[in-house]
């Protein structure tokens, strides 16, 4: 593979905005997010296989001789599966998981190969991959806050509109059904984000020097944090809910990242 860290790079934010527009469309039936993913997908496949061919052409290596070279190969075979299974069938459910694991195969890849491929820039790659993770972690809190303050006003508005309370208060509150909606959208953006921070996070843990533990109380309680708002899409999407019945559903897991974020950051042995 060439050695320019940016390639690198550029393949994983592709494929990242990718999974992101698929799961607006695995969860909103958003045919624009659709093909938005699939064109990104589509210049991710490119550049893998542009670097199959370097390698099969000019080096004379078929990638499938150790573990790592494999998972590259494997990388390729998910994302092409997926651009097919997109662009034949209507299976959003199968698109949307097969990217997830197909980018973890390839951050898992990137991550080993960098470090003796990139030499230097490869343990700058890796550590730039702890720094992604953080940030999308924290990006990803803020969008979920902004659902809760969504949700906050939706209850407050609803209690003004029942307790029949005419002032300024209620008008400049918004109406329920915006507020309801507006909600709903922050948690879409936050979720993808989250499971692409957790990703990174657990790749990183394995690649890197320092040990990395499932049980640690920052982990577990990350994908708890995720799982919460994973069952609020659901109920949302599939069973229907909405209005005030969500958002105080919305309202709690909001007290659950809170408590991720600062009771199980401070019992964490590897996180601040």
């Amino acid at each position: 593979m060439l050695d320019f860290k940016w390639v690198y790079e550029l393949i994983l934010l592709l494929y990242g905005l990718s999974l992101i527009g698929y799961f607006i469309d695995f969860v909103q039936n958003n045919r624009r997010a659709n093909r938005m993913a699939f064109w990104l997908l589509s210049m991710v496949w490119g550049l893998q296989t542009f670097f199959l061919l370097t390698q099969v052409l000019i080096k004379e290596n078929f990638p499938i001789m150790t573990v790592y070279d494999g998972l590259y190969f494997y990388a390729w075979i998910l994302v092409t599966f997926s651009l097919l299974i997109n662009r034949l069938f209507r299976v959003d459910f199968l698109v949307f998981f097969t990217n997830v694991v197909g980018f973890l195969v390839m951050l898992l890849h990137i991550s080993t190969r960098a470090q003796t491929d990139l030499k230097n820039q490869g343990v700058q790659l890796v550590n730039e991959m702890l720094v992604v993770h953080i940030s999308l972690a924290i990006v990803s809190y803020g969008f979920f806050t902004l659902s809760f303050i969504f949700s906050i006003m939706y209850l407050l508005q609803y209690r003004l509109l029942k307790q029949k309370k005419w002032n300024t208060k209620l008008f400049r509150l918004g109406d329920l059904t915006k507020l309801d909606h507006f909600s709903y959208i922050a948690v879409i953006l936050g979720v993808p984000l989250l499971l692409i921070a957790i990703i990174l996070g657990v790749t990183w843990g394995y690649v890197s020097p320092d040990p990395f533990y499932w049980y640690d109380s920052k982990t577990l309680g990350s994908l708890l944090v995720l799982l919460v708002y994973i069952v609020y899409l659901i109920l949302r999407v599939v069973k229907g809910y909405q209005g005030r019945i969500i958002s105080l559903f919305n309202s709690a897991a909001f007290l659950f990242l809170l408590i991720n974020f600062f009771l199980f950051g401070s019992l964490s042995n590897f996180h601040f």
